[in-house]
């Protein structure tokens, strides 16, 4: 059994918020200053969450990304992580972190069995960063980022929100932290997500910024793909140790190619981020619905999977809410 979508793609992806929380206020996540938290019993208990994880890979879902919110906020997040490896059926497990407790919890990743893990840094300086995410934390992120690091985490993949105006002066010095490390520095394109004018404001093409870091730093070598490779286009510096993404969300988009799904931290399922249509299946999980529902639920949620999205803003929730 395969989720395929009614434009034939094989749906092999999916990402699951496990909280709404975060310790962190990223200018692209949480706009909205009335942000209004779920209530402990809206969010999808770890039960609930592995029972459906477990449905969909009955499904062909082969790989799963634990997001929030910030994941490491939620109290019993290991023993959940470690629970997610033991399932049979999965090829790659990771999580996405801002990195703020990273450092303090990097053994408990360890012994969760996680090695690949994603991190939010927008910017190489501390003043810059606490503008982007109202926090004064970078050097706990920077400190959290090189204990994954020296732990033998692999790949650590560092997301990079591109913002013109912002920190489109460090495209440059980002990308050269491939050339010291063996990071994959991916950047990515600005989200039309919530009620924010930044999307209007801030936007600029991936390939402005693969332009900049070409012209400085010379150019950039494809590395070939791989099946469980998300939409990132990857790169190398010549001398490089790690990589260089760029996901084109909007100037390039990878509909056509998209095989993720999306279950959010109150139990909705997004088959597209940039659309607000979902289908709940905490109501049914909690009224006692069979595996097979939960399959069926899951198809269903398929069947609302446009064809490709369109650059307005058509997704009213905020990032915090769906899921990173």
């Amino acid at each position: 059994m395969q989720l395929i979508d009614q434009w034939q793609r094989h749906l092999n992806y999916l990402r699951v918020s496990i909280t709404d929380r975060c310790n962190l206020r990223c200018i692209y996540c949480r706009s909205e200053p009335a942000f209004q938290k779920l209530n402990h019993n809206d969010i999808l208990s770890y039960e609930e969450i592995l029972r459906i994880i477990t449905s969909s890979i009955h499904l062909g879902i082969t790989k799963v990304r634990i997001t929030g919110g910030e994941p490491l906020v939620r109290k019993g997040v290991f023993s959940f992580l470690k629970e997610l490896t033991f399932l049979q059926g999965l090829e790659d497990i990771s999580f996405t972190s801002n990195g703020v407790l990273l450092e303090r919890h990097i053994q408990d990743i360890i012994n969760a069995r996680i090695h690949r893990i994603n991190i939010s840094l927008d910017t190489l300086i501390p003043e810059k960063y606490q503008t982007i995410t109202g926090f004064n934390q970078w050097h706990q992120v920077w400190k959290g980022l090189i204990s994954a690091y020296e732990a033998g985490i692999h790949p650590i993949k560092l997301n990079v929100v591109a913002m013109n105006g912002i920190n489109d002066d460090e495209w440059v010095a980002l990308a050269q932290l491939t050339q010291k490390y063996p990071f994959w520095v991916r950047f990515i394109e600005l989200m039309p997500v919530g009620q924010s004018d930044l999307y209007d404001k801030r936007w600029v093409r991936a390939e402005s910024i693969k332009n900049t870091i070409e012209t400085q730093l010379g150019q950039l070598v494809p590395v070939q793909k791989n099946h469980l490779d998300g939409p990132a286009d990857r790169y190398k510096l010549v001398s490089g140790l790690g990589e260089i993404g760029f996901i084109h969300a909007i100037s390039h988009h990878f509909c056509q190619t998209c095989n993720r799904i999306r279950l959010t931290a109150n139990g909705q399922i997004r088959a597209c981020l940039l659309s607000d249509k979902s289908i709940d299946i905490r109501t049914p999980l909690r009224n006692g619905c069979s595996d097979t529902d939960i399959q069926d639920w899951l198809k269903a949620a398929v069947k609302l999977k446009p064809m490709s999205h369109t650059n307005h803003k058509t997704v009213t929730d905020q990032m915090v809410r769906i899921g990173g």
